[in-house]
């Protein structure tokens, strides 16, 4: 597979983060690099920025990671994850101002496409 923007979907809900990746797997299939995160450890809701950090580091790609979250705290907490990846891969990683569902699916339609980490991080936004 040639190297593209990869997406990771970030919500305080491990359903909803499940069902956005499975959105855009039906619509956009394998070619992209796609994976969710959500709840916290024991169960409730929230996201957690050490299962972030892993999650980047599952789908991470050198043409980058366009990172869309459902609520502020998914936010707070992947720019937190972000600020725990080595200096080099920081600016690779991307939040987008986005709808989480509408942004994975036009993110990923982007990147299948072979677009920029700007390009997809623009296509998503315009969704917002």
């Amino acid at each position: 597979m040639t190297e593209k923007v990869s997406i990771l979907v970030v919500s305080h809900s491990p359903k909803v983060a499940e069902g956005t990746v499975d959105m855009v797997r039906q619509m956009v299939g394998d070619e992209v690099r796609c994976h969710g995160v959500g709840g916290t450890a024991d169960g409730r809701l929230g996201v957690e920025p050490q299962a972030i950090l892993e999650a980047i580091e599952a789908v991470w790609s050198p043409k980058g990671v366009a990172v869309m979250v459902d609520l502020g705290g998914a936010e707070m907490n992947s720019e937190m994850a972000i600020e725990m990846l080595e200096e080099a891969r920081r600016p690779l990683v991307r939040i987008c101002a986005a709808p989480i569902v509408e942004g994975a699916v036009i993110g990923a339609t982007e990147a299948a496409g072979g677009s920029t980490l700007d390009q997809v991080v623009a296509e998503a936004e315009a969704f917002g």
